[in-house]
This record gives structure tokens, sequence and C-alpha cells, in this order.
């Protein structure tokens, strides 16, 4: 059972460590709650307020007696059980949390965000996000929510946009690494699946490197999901039965681009827009239809989501007249035909597009 209660202004006492209630500790300061650490160190905290451990179960007593809630995050078996005791005599709201990590050298954990819903983040996802110190996140993995997924955490945006990296690879890298030296629960956060086409690998192999545990958190990959979200399934029997996943960030080569039409079955293209003329010039030099169907979602699980289809021969000038702008995902073959979302202003400039080409 899971409650969620309004913790503003509420006066909360959490029983710990500092360094292993500091999860604890971020939580509830972010919930806007009047929060006091009993602990030894509990100087380290400077947004709390600071008790010393009570010496009797009177001095509990008068301890717990003007607080709402109890957080007992690591206590001794005798402390605990007097604890236990004086809140259920006070009738005092009681819980207990588990103790965040304390070794020297922390943790790197890479999390795919999914396409950008926040219901496809996964249980795996939102646990690590809880127990973050630090977020380094990406433009297109879901971030709205983070103060509220990751409560008190540091969240750093190291995302890059078309063209411009505001923080490069190999920064980001060093910042995960001396993160994590410095004994921090650390979660990168990216859109999509972290090894596909998210430099998951690279990050991996810094931190392994740097001797830095770490750990990936599979996401849902738009490859898959934004062709769903408009009705494409990348596979269907009798239509495709098998479907390859190219990036679009530079131009295909003469052997991949006649690899690909070899195939056959469904191509879906991230991060496409730019080389689109040359990849549908390229599939059609090597033999695809003219005619074969291509569709580019736009914005997936926005509000403002759209798709565009259009077909091989056509898709430059109908991109061109809709606007079609990044991030999207394109998708060709005959499963495009399934699409449930056809977008009617696209559909009208193909038929424009191909009176004017014949």
């Amino acid at each position: 059972m899971q409650l969620t209660l309004d913790l503003a202004d509420r006066h909360v006492v959490i029983v710990g460590a500092v360094r292993a209630a500091r999860r604890s500790i971020a939580r509830y300061l972010s919930a806007g709650a009047v929060v006091y650490v009993v602990a030894d160190d509990a100087a380290q905290a400077p947004a709390v307020h600071r008790v010393d451990p009570p010496a009797s179960a009177n001095a509990w007593r008068d301890l717990l007696g003007t607080m709402d809630l109890v957080v007992v995050v690591d206590a001794a078996p005798s402390v605990e059980t007097t604890i236990v005791e004086v809140c259920a005599e006070l009738r005092v709201w009681l819980t207990r949390e588990p103790a965040a990590a304390t070794s020297p050298v922390g943790h790197v954990t890479l999390v795919g965000g999914g396409p950008g819903d926040d219901e496809l983040l996964t249980v795996a996802a939102m646990s690590a996000l809880r127990a973050a110190d630090i977020v380094y996140f990406d433009r297109l993995g879901p971030s709205d929510r983070l103060s509220e997924w990751a409560p008190g955490a540091t969240l750093v945006n190291v995302g890059k946009t078309p063209g411009h990296h505001a923080v490069p690879q190999h920064e980001i890298e060093r910042m995960l690494v001396q993160s994590a030296r410095d004994g921090d629960t650390v979660v990168r956060l990216k859109g999509g699946d972290p090894f596909v086409f998210g430099r998951g690998g690279e990050e991996v192999i810094a931190c392994r490197d740097a001797r830095v545990p770490v750990t990936v958190i599979s996401g849902v990959s738009s490859a898959i999901a934004a062709p769903a979200a408009a009705g494409i399934p990348v596979t269907h029997r009798e239509i495709s039965r098998l479907f390859t996943v190219i990036s679009g960030h530079a131009p295909l080569s003469e052997v991949e681009l006649a690899h690909l039409v070899g195939l056959g079955g469904t191509i879906v293209v991230l991060m496409g827009v730019g080389t689109l003329p040359h990849l549908s010039a390229g599939l059609a030099r090597h033999g695809m239809r003219a005619d074969m169907p291509l569709a580019i979602i736009e914005r997936a699980f926005s509000s403002s989501q759209r798709t565009t289809v259009t077909s091989i021969s056509t898709a430059v000038n109908v991109a061109t007249q809709a606007g079609v702008r990044s991030p999207a995902v394109i998708v060709i073959g005959e499963v495009v035909r399934l699409s449930h979302d056809e977008d009617v202003a696209a559909v009208e400039l193909l038929h424009t597009a191909a009176r004017l080409a014949g």
C-alpha cells in the first residue's frame, strides 16, 4: 500500500547518519517538511535542524511528541525498539526507509527514458531515479517531472541539439566518473534506450576504465514506439518479417544503401530528417520502388505529434512543404499503409506533389 501525504510545513524527524539518510532527507525537504535529523553528524546537513540523540525513553518521548512523522533509516536495535514503543504510545506516524549507499566510490546507472511519454518509463528506471544523488539528463529524455521522480537530487542538463553539443561527450563521461568517485549515486537519463544510438557503450567503457561500478537499465526505443504511436507496426505477418534500424545522422554509403534495398522489410531511421534527400534518392537509385510508402513521425507522444505519410519519390517535396523538423522517426515500407494516423494535411501535400511531378 502506498500513501500520499501532504507534508508541507509538517515536522518530520529522521533517525540515521546523514550520509546514509541523505535520500530521505532530500525527499522530505523537497516535500516542504520541516526536517529534524537525529545523528552525531547532523551538522553536515545544513538545511535541517540538528538533534542530539536522546539518552532515555523519556527524552525520546519529549522529542517524538512534537513530530508529525518519524522516519527510521539507521538505528541500533535497542534505539529502534524504544522509538517503536514511544510512537505507538503517542500515536505518531512511523516509517522505515532503506539507507543510501555509503561506499567511498558511488555507482553510475545508465537509464533509458523511453520516447518521451512519462508512462513508458520502466519500474526499474523510476527506482533508479528515486535513489539518485545526481541526474545527468538529455534533451530527448522525459525530464518535465524529474524534480518529482528524483526529489532532492542535483539535476544537470547535458543534452545536445542538432549541430550543437553544449557539453561534449568526453566531458559528460568525465562528469559521470567524477560524481561516482565523490561517492554519489549517479543516474545518466537518456532518451529511448542507452544502447540504441545513445552512446551508452562509450559511457559504460569510460566507467569501467575508471573502475566505477556501472549498470544499464534498458528503455523503450523510439525506433519501435514512435511508429506504434502512429499505428505503424514495424513487422506484420505476410507484410514484413524483419526491420532494420539505422542512424540518419550521417549519409549512408552506396554499399549500405544497396544492402538496405536488398534486405527488404521495414526500415526505421532515427535522426534522419537532415539526410532524407540522400536516403530517399539513394534507395531509389538502388532499386526501391518509387511508390514505396514512407512516414515521418514528428515529436512522438507529445501533444504536437504529427505523422506525414508520403512515398520514396515524393518524400523530400512533401517533407519540405510540410515543414518537417526534428525530432522525428522515419519509417519506410509496406507497413506504413497500416497507419491509423495519416495526417490529412500531409495526404493533401502528397497529392499536390504527385500532380506537380506529373
